[in-house]
């Protein structure tokens, strides 16, 4: 009978703790002088404890958290698909902690609200808003290769002619809604919105899985992206449009001229930020710039940045029937730490096409009119590196009719910053440059 109630004492003080962490916390993550601030929510689910992560400047709710502790007054939290982990102490009401992301620390105090939080909206001046000068028409067609369902939006101006120019956008890595949309930013409404007031006609498109797509398969690479794409020409060219062109951003970028080369019914591309060096580099490259940004120590960027490139080569040069599992073997013998997700991301069949990708093997044919664009201070697909090389592999393909530009001062989503950190992203109001879209959309007509 003493054991049963003590078991009962126990289960009771945890019960206690929990109802004492549960409700809204908020605190300010100072990210190189710049406050981003975050809420954390935390709920009971019978025994277990939920929570779910806000970042409202940068237009993030509802984050899900895979795992929620609160164990002896310590408060631990884990976003493995974001790298991201916190763990406090709770003392007087307040919880007082580490906030990790990737190799980035950054102390960071939480202050329960004691009123529900309310999110202020996000001003986006530039989001298109009906009434609409031109038309707006929904779309859906299927993929011959891999019969999954496409849906999307054409917006067509109006008395059209149907040799005039209409582009097919195309979405960066991860999957995205048509309008392209990442914190609460819609860039490809943007365009499409520019463009079609200028006379200038749009596809875009749900990615796989989101909005009115059907869902992908677990095997799927930018291989199968492309095959969406040139399905989207096909459903173009049937419906009569003769002067097709492809937008691409980020991968998309990378996906346009596999889709020019295999589908002579593009006319003309637009590589937004496109890479134009092997990924293997881009990545290596990518995390070396965007841990800079973080402020994280030069001595850790360049044990990372070895870390990164023993780890590219193993996946690149892999022969093997067992990936990963070796992978996690050979991981382990680096030293490094990652968590189950972060493994299985490395082994997918997304990850190894794209680390084994060389974007000149597809631009050094491509001999169709090309605009090349990148903002200055783009860390994710930095500017001069991959126009010199998108410049070479064009030359070499020897084409008359490219043009390769640098935006000063813009970011990897050709906004106006100031310093292309990642945490700017959702700060900034501008969605896009009005810079970018005129040069795009002259660019375009004058072709």
């Amino acid at each position: 009978m003493k054991t049963k109630i003590l078991i009962l004492s126990l289960l009771s003080m945890q019960f206690l703790f929990a109802q004492e962490i549960t409700g809204s916390w908020s605190g300010e993550l100072n990210v190189q002088g710049m406050q981003l601030p975050l809420i954390i929510h935390i709920k009971k689910d019978g025994n277990n404890l939920v929570s779910s992560i806000d970042s409202p400047k940068q237009g993030a709710t509802n984050i899900p958290v895979k795992s929620t502790s609160f164990i002896d007054n310590q408060l631990v939290i884990n976003v493995p698909s974001l790298g991201l982990n916190y763990s406090g102490k709770y003392v007087n009401e307040n919880i007082e902690g580490v906030f990790k992301q990737g190799d980035m620390e950054i102390p960071l105090s939480l202050i329960r609200q004691n009123k529900e939080v309310v999110v202020k909206p996000i001003n986006r001046p530039q989001s298109p808003k009906a009434p609409f000068k031109y038309n707006i028409e929904e779309v859906s067609f299927v993929n011959p290769t891999d019969k999954n369902t496409l849906a999307g939006t054409l917006s067509i101006p109006k008395n059209f002619n149907e040799n005039s120019p209409i582009l097919i956008m195309i979405t960066g890595s991860g999957r995205q809604n048509r309008d392209e949309e990442i914190f609460n930013h819609k860039p490809f409404a943007v365009i499409a919105d520019d463009f079609a007031n200028k006379g200038i006609a749009t596809l875009r498109l749900d990615d796989r899985g989101i909005g009115g797509s059907s869902k992908g398969a677990n095997t799927d690479t930018s291989d199968n992206y492309a095959n969406d794409i040139s399905s989207a020409v096909a459903f173009l060219t049937d419906k009569g449009y003769g002067n097709i062109g492809l937008i691409g951003h980020s991968e998309g970028g990378m996906i346009a001229p596999m889709v020019a080369n295999k589908n002579k019914n593009v006319r003309f591309m637009v590589l937004m930020a496109g890479p134009g060096t092997p990924l293997d580099e881009l990545l290596v490259q990518q995390n070396y710039l965007g841990g800079k940004l973080t402020g994280m120590p030069e001595k850790n960027l360049l044990d990372n940045k070895k870390s990164n490139q023993k780890t590219y080569v193993f996946i690149k040069n892999y022969t093997g029937a067992t990936f990963e599992k070796d992978l996690r073997s050979f991981i382990e013998t680096t030293g490094e730490k990652m968590n189950n997700d972060q493994i299985s991301q490395l082994s997918g069949p997304w990850f190894r096409y794209f680390i084994n990708f060389n974007p000149d093997f597809y631009l050094s044919k491509v001999k169709i009119p090309v605009l090349a664009i990148n903002g200055s201070l783009d860390f994710q697909v930095p500017a001069k590196d991959n126009l010199a090389a998108i410049n070479k592999s064009l030359t070499k393909a020897k084409n008359k009719n490219f043009e390769t530009y640098e935006f000063e001062g813009l970011n990897h989503l050709f906004q106006e910053c100031k310093t292309g950190a990642f945490a700017e992203y959702g700060e900034i109001e501008q969605t896009i440059s009005p810079r970018v879209l005129d040069k795009m959309s002259t660019w375009i007509l004058k072709k």
